[in-house]
């Protein structure tokens, strides 16, 4: 009896052959690079035209699995993975990229229905190009302040500091703290304050998490602290955002 290996490679044999006899053949890569390319240049004219054509109706879409359903959330899951890619190598920071598309992800898992996985689908397209061109709006980043966000996103857990990024990047403290204010728009505190309370909110209506938890996780001195900085961005406390019915 021949190995699992043996068995797999005989069967995509089989499968390569049926394929050929049948002309079934994938659709051109050409249209596809296309669409990531005018994601990743904020090209929201370009995107809505592409949206307009339902991505689960391409001819030579591939079949990934007998279930349409489980079908069409796997190619959402490839497109999602694609477009963070695509983003990630004209500037986008790593951690936003893979946080936008772990959001559709888990948003397509719960789709009962292929018109709300392709509505899903256009949504995140047209999400990714917002946050591209307005990062093309006001330039992309240098180097240091990407490994900046970079490092920011990996560790919101910990109580980040502007000296933790200096050993990050090598830089001074005042250059850096310079730097990234004339870049982002923002200081190195106000920008991880606003990135810890997201995450919160993400985190209040994705998880199950208390407020307590949440606090202790993302690195507040203490859940009141924690509250007070909640309400202060967001203007409610932590519970009551968690009560709010989700857009």
């Amino acid at each position: 009896m021949g190995s699992e290996k043996d068995n797999l490679r005989r069967e995509w044999a089989y499968r390569e052959y049926v394929n050929r006899e049948n002309l079934i053949i994938h659709a051109s890569i050409e249209p596809e690079m296309d669409f990531y390319s005018a994601v990743a240049l904020g090209r929201e004219d370009a995107v809505k035209r592409f949206n307009k054509e339902d991505f689960l109706r391409k001819e030579g879409l591939g079949v990934l699995s007998k279930d349409s359903r489980r079908n069409g959330i796997y190619h959402f899951v490839i497109t999602a993975a694609l477009l963070a890619r695509e983003c990630i190598k004209s500037g986008l920071s790593v951690e936003e990229a893979y946080s936008l598309s772990d959001f559709y992800i888990q948003k397509a898992d719960r789709a009962s229905s292929l018109e709300e996985i392709t509505a899903l689908h256009d949504d995140m397209a047209l999400a990714y190009t917002d946050k591209m061109r307005a990062l093309r709006k006001k330039g992309i980043y240098s180097k240091p302040v990407v490994k900046c966000i970079n490092f920011i996103y990996s560790n919101l857990h910990l109580r980040i500091t502007t000296d933790m990024l200096c050993e990050e990047t090598g830089l001074s403290r005042s250059y850096l703290s310079t730097l990234f204010k004339k870049e982002t728009g923002v200081t190195v505190s106000e920008y991880v304050s606003s990135r810890k309370i997201e995450t919160a909110k993400n985190m209040l209506l994705y998880s199950d998490y208390t407020p307590a938890q949440i606090s202790q996780i993302l690195g507040y001195p203490s859940q009141s602290y924690f509250t007070e900085c909640f309400r202060k961005s967001v203007g409610t406390s932590p519970a009551a955002w968690r009560r709010k019915p989700e857009i």
